[in-house]
């Protein structure tokens, strides 16, 4: 199938997208890398009259440091970040996570913004971020709002953002010798979209503590009790059976295969942060 018909324009400016957004009614929609939303228009399971390209916004592909956070444009590419391109992103975990998204074609293209924005509940960056504590920065004619990462989806591909917000930004804590991270996925095959995942980060420096469940088939999960009780008792609060019950009580419907999966997310990215090393010679 091919798209329908609508108008197309592309912009160089924040303001320049506002208002056609805003012009739009709701029948304007932002599109970035659009290596999601192209499929969409295929598919015609997307209408819009309008479309505002933004992926060519100088404003939009820079990284930059801000008072303990790394500030990252909408319009950075996955390939970008996997690269090391940005100087504040070089030793950053996110790198490790833009690698496995995909395929390189598509991390080529594909942009940070527009994967949240798209909010599908199996992709990276929707997880990752959510662990992170990320603050994601919108704009409309209104002005700017930040938005929480754990509160950005709703359910799956629908999130907080109005027809005339565009996602600007999105900040990470930097990478600090104290903190932990690890992320784990459970793919068919290489390059697939995720049927369990997990991303756990710990910052005893920031008192930060997270463990995230994604791909569940709407916003991630957040697993407080286990997160915490992990940051102060170590791996005698992280046996199998301990996180296994945080993930029945997080996703009661799942079956016990699925349950299995991931419970195992949760293990393997609580392996690779290395907390348990560092809280034992911290004892």
């Amino acid at each position: 199938m091919k798209a329908p018909r609508f108008a197309y324009t592309r912009v160089l400016e924040v303001s320049d997208a506002l208002a056609v957004l805003a012009t739009g009614g709701g029948t304007a929609k932002a599109m970035g890398g659009s290596q999601s939303f192209g499929p969409m228009l295929n598919l015609r399971l997307a209408r819009p009259a309008q479309v505002v390209d933004v992926s060519d916004i100088p404003g939009l592909r820079t990284v930059r440091r801000k008072a303990g956070w790394v500030e990252i444009g909408a319009a950075v590419t996955h390939a970008e970040i996997e690269d090391g391109v940005h100087e504040p992103l070089a030793a950053h975990p996110m790198r490790q996570v833009a690698g496995g998204i995909a395929y390189r074609a598509i991390r080529t293209r594909g942009t940070v913004g527009g994967s949240l924005a798209h909010a599908d509940p199996a992709a990276d960056w929707v997880v990752t971020l959510s662990a992170l504590g990320a603050r994601i920065v919108a704009q409309s004619p209104r002005g700017e709002r930040t938005i929480e990462a754990d509160a950005l989806m709703l359910g799956a591909y629908t999130t907080v953002l109005e027809s005339d917000e565009l996602i600007v930004s999105v900040s990470v804590p930097s990478e600090t010798p104290t903190s932990h991270w690890g992320y784990h996925k459970v793919c068919r095959k290489p390059g697939e979209f995720a049927e369990a995942s997990a991303a756990v980060y710990f910052d005893a420096s920031h008192a930060r503590a997270r463990i995230v469940l994604g791909a569940a088939d709407g916003p991630p999960l957040l697993l407080e009790g286990l997160a915490a009780n992990i940051a102060a008792k170590g791996s005698a609060a992280a046996g199998r059976e301990q996180l296994r019950a945080a993930v029945c009580t997080a996703l009661p419907e799942r079956d016990a295969i699925d349950l299995k999966l991931f419970t195992a997310c949760v293990e393997r990215a609580l392996e690779q942060s290395g907390i348990f090393a560092d809280l034992k010679q911290a004892e």
